[in-house]
């Protein structure tokens, strides 16, 4: 990759100079703090001040911190040699070095399209990653997306040069650096483990393919790979152990990664209210207007879908227990108990359109809406009445969004002609897809870590249009 840059140093300064301001723009006028964000600087701090990995708890002297496992280390890792290097809560030093990362993934995507594709490939690949508002807005924010991305890059990048290299044993080192990338993927995020598993289904099937050859050859391709899965599987999941210990000897109880919902040990998860929302949620739209008010904020019925009925009855029984929680605010055992009995006759009435349909149109809902979360424009952008100009930015970066995955759409129904191990990001969109579609609060920014294979894919189909030479 060095000699490629070397050799079109005009070209990737250009565009790396673009992309920073890119993200520079991000940062000066869309900077982002979440409530997410406050706890991750809230644990942070206190595992770097006090040494305890846990929560600041207000109104309780005998106890003002808290020690939870709500939240994978990783990121408060990551906070907290910010926060020692740049000070305590330094969320510009902390976005400043994400910008600086997210320059650092448009390299690797560039050199995973270069050792997959071609050279003139990965400077296309270069310029999508660099001039992606998507990426340079989450650089902005003060979330795990940014790390996340760059880890599944740099996996994947180790996985192809391990793959170039078998069956020779130079190939090690690079799946203990894909190991270790996927393993810094989980300890930011647990669906982290999903690429774990892509590289697990591909080796597998590699070394299926070549089976015949393990009893006549030894150090084959297929043997390579059966050493390689367990290589970068043993080195993915060695970070989880010290982890699960202190759960258990801290929390007292086991927990490899993080519970499902973040939530606490003596917290109520409303299992039932998450399986009813289930039932009927496709969008973003009822993300934010529905699930994230409980607990805490009024539900709205008026916002509710009318998919979410089934009949006179049941829409009677729904806006009910949605009154009754209304009155609290809170959702208790009995309300959750009472939205789970509405969810089960609605999944009765209609498994296959729990199961099947309705995963199939949140999955599709994270690919395709506007990416503008994290920006002024309303959710319900096709809306135009009530701000068009924030309506047409909405619309400007759904067409941007169609279009990246149109390319990589384009490369694979061609059959993926041109790129080696394909198979791999294939095996890594498919699974994550999968993945998604069992959540029921569908955010689009669950797709970003797909972005590298996206770039890839679509750097591939638009080289054989480009020209030789790129400028």
């Amino acid at each position: 990759m060095l000699n490629l840059v070397r050799e079109h140093r005009r070209f990737f300064l250009g565009f790396a100079l673009a992309g920073l301001a890119l993200r520079l723009f991000f940062f000066f006028y869309f900077p982002e703090i979440t409530d997410d964000s406050r706890v991750y600087a809230d644990v942070a701090s206190n595992w770097l001040q006090h040494g305890i990995y846990g929560q600041t708890q207000s109104g309780h002297p005998e106890l003002p911190i808290v020690p939870i496992d709500a939240r994978l280390p990783g990121y408060p890792a990551f906070l907290a040699v910010i926060f020692w290097l740049f000070g305590p809560g330094n969320f510009k030093a902390v976005m400043l070095s994400q910008i600086l990362i997210d320059l650092g993934t448009c390299l690797l995507v560039a050199d995973l399209t270069r050792r997959m594709v071609s050279e003139r490939a990965a400077r296309i690949a270069f310029v999508l990653a660099a001039l992606c508002p998507f990426l340079a807005n989450y650089a902005a924010a003060e979330l795990t997306e940014t790390l996340e991305i760059f880890f599944t890059a740099l996996a994947l990048d180790c996985a192809v040069a391990a793959l170039a290299r078998m069956p020779d044993r130079r190939a090690r080192k690079f799946w203990l650096g894909t190991g270790a990338a996927i393993a810094a993927c989980i300890l930011l995020r647990p669906d982290g483990g999903i690429l774990l598993a892509a590289v697990a289904v591909y080796l597998a099937a590699l070394a299926w393919k070549h089976r015949q050859r393990l009893e006549s050859i030894r150090g084959t391709l297929a043997t390579g790979g059966v050493v390689a899965l367990a290589v970068v599987a043993f080195i993915s999941l060695a970070p989880l152990v010290p982890w699960t210990i202190r759960n258990l000897h801290t929390l007292h109880h086991f927990q490899p990664l993080a519970p499902r919902y973040a939530n606490d040990a003596d917290e109520l998860v409303p299992r039932g209210f998450n399986r009813w929302v289930k039932t009927w949620m496709v969008d973003y739209v009822s993300v934010q207007e529905i699930y994230w008010n409980v607990s805490g904020s009024n539900i709205d019925p008026q916002k509710l879908p009318s998919r979410a009925f089934e009949n006179a009855a049941q829409r009677d029984a729904t806006l009910a227990v949605i009154a009754d929680y209304n009155d609290g605010q809170d959702m208790t055992s009995d309300l959750d108990a009472r939205f789970a009995a509405i969810a089960a006759e609605r999944v009765r009435a209609h498994p296959v359109r729990y199961y099947v349909i309705l995963p199939a149109l949140r999955v599709a809902d994270m690919w395709l809406r506007p990416r503008t979360e994290l920006l002024p424009p309303d959710p319900r952008w096709w809306e135009f009445d009530d701000d068009p100009v924030q309506s047409a930015v909405a619309v400007g970066f759904g067409l941007l969004n169609l279009a990246y995955i149109a390319f990589a759409l384009a490369a694979l129904l061609s059959g993926a002609r041109g790129i080696r191990w394909a198979g791999l990001l294939i095996v890594f969109l498919l699974l994550r897809s999968a993945f998604l579609g069992t959540l029921e609060n569908p955010e689009p920014r669950y797709t970003l870590e797909c972005y590298p294979a996206i770039f890839v894919l679509g750097a591939a189909w638009l080289s054989r249009f480009a020209r030789r030479e790129l400028a």
